[in-house]
This record gives structure tokens, sequence and C-alpha cells, in this order.
């Protein structure tokens, strides 16, 4: 082998971390969108780093360019786009200087999103970890669940700056979520059966509709419906939550 070609990396090696890079401008851009009031735009940011987030694994998978580095600095992108610049943007939103004691609850969620992706860290070379489900809320659903005061405002639902309490224990709840030991679903072990899949492609239609015409209804209801799947895990755990 020549030397020049030992000195070079092959570009689909690259890849997964230059989507990962990507994803992490996103977060950092919504974050300058939430400082100058420009919150719808700094929340789809949020969302499209979040399908980001599911692209640069799967893309480092496929072409088999999985990496110590690259999980790490995936971690460190997480970080930023599902912790901080989540709870920056619901502060400014609906909390803001006036409701001082709601910055303690965005510090929760920032500190709880970081020790969820430190335990996923040192777990994920564990056989099965990650594959027939996810101990606790992963990071970009967290973030999800956090931006549903958000959604709620923006969808005409309810103003949520009318109850910055309400608002700054959601957020808490969220981080507690994050770190918790409740069951969620991974995308990995989905199984859909015959019978539902063209009710999944039609789901798929409404979805995609929705997306152009209702889409902070759509965003309220699909934070429902993930709440609904926790709600039978939280309960059967209930008694050893964060154990």
């Amino acid at each position: 082998m020549a030397e020049d070609d030992r000195d070079r990396m092959p570009f689909l090696l690259l890849l997964p971390n230059l989507v990962t890079i990507a994803g992490m401008c996103l977060g950092l851009t919504s974050i300058r969108f939430t400082m100058v009031g420009e919150f719808q735009t700094a929340v789809i940011l949020v969302l499209l780093a979040g399908l980001i987030d599911g692209m640069d694994g799967l893309i480092a998978r496929r072409l088999r360019a999985t990496s110590e580095f690259g999980a790490e600095l995936d971690s460190l992108s997480d970080f930023l786009c599902f912790a901080v610049a989540p709870g920056l943007l619901v502060y400014r939103f609906a909390l803001g200087e006036a409701h001082a004691l709601g910055w303690v609850f965005v510090l929760v969620f920032a500190a709880a999103g970081c020790l969820r992706l430190a335990r996923f860290n040192v777990t994920r070379s564990e056989d099965g970890a990650g594959k027939t489900h996810f101990t606790g809320v992963p990071a970009p659903a967290g973030a999800m669940l956090a931006l549903l005061p958000v959604y709620l405002t923006l969808s005409g639902i309810f103003d949520v700056r009318d109850a910055p309490v309400l608002t700054a224990a959601w957020l808490g709840i969220a981080g507690v979520l994050m770190i918790s030991r409740v069951p969620t679903i991974s995308p990995k072990a989905m199984r859909v059966p015959r019978w539902g899949v063209g009710a999944m492609l039609m789901g798929t239609v409404i979805v995609v509709g929705l997306v152009f015409s209702r889409f902070w209804v759509l965003m309220v209801v699909l934070d429902l419906i993930y709440v609904a799947t926790l709600i039978p895990a939280i309960w059967k755990g209930r008694r050893s939550l964060l154990r």
C-alpha cells in the first residue's frame, strides 16, 4: 500500500461524522433563533436535529463505519441538541426572567440529559443494549416531550405562558423520565404484523398531510401517543423508577 493511501481516509468512513456535525450545527442554530425570539424556527431546527440523529447511526452501521470517536461525538452533539437547546427554548418561550425558579428546572432537564447520555455511553457495549428496548426515555424523545408546552401554544390549544409553574414542572418530569429505569420502545425491536402494513402506509399519508396543514397539532398528538406508551411501564415500575 502506498504511503499516500495510508494517509487518506475513505470519504464514506467520514460521512457519519459529517452528518453528526450537521446535526450539532442545527442545535446551535436553534439556540441562536431562541435568543432572538424566533421560536417556531428554533423548534423546527431541534426536530430536524432529531431526524439527523437517527440517520447518522444508521448510516454508520450500513457503511460499517462505526467508531468510538463517532459514538462520543454523537453523544456530545445530542447533549447540545436535546438537552441544552430544548431547555433554553422552553425557558425563553414560557418561563423567562419573570419566573426565575423555572431556571432550576431547566438545569434539572439539562443535567438529566447529560446523565442519560453518560449512562448510554457506558452501557452501549453490553449485549443486547438498545436492541429490545431503551432504559429511560432517549435524549431525542426527551427533547420532544420537553417541547410539548411549546407545541400546545403554537397549535392554539392552550397558551402555557399563562401557567409557567406547570411548564416548569413538565420540564422536570421530562428530565426524570430520561434518567428513569422505565423500559421504552426501541425502533430496532418494533415488528409490524402483516395486517397492520396497510394501516401504517395510510397512517404515513395522514401524517404527511398534517405536516403541511396542522403541524403543531400533529406534534401534540405524537407526544401524547408516546406518553401513552410510557404509562404502563411507569405504573409497573413505579417503586423502582430511579433505581
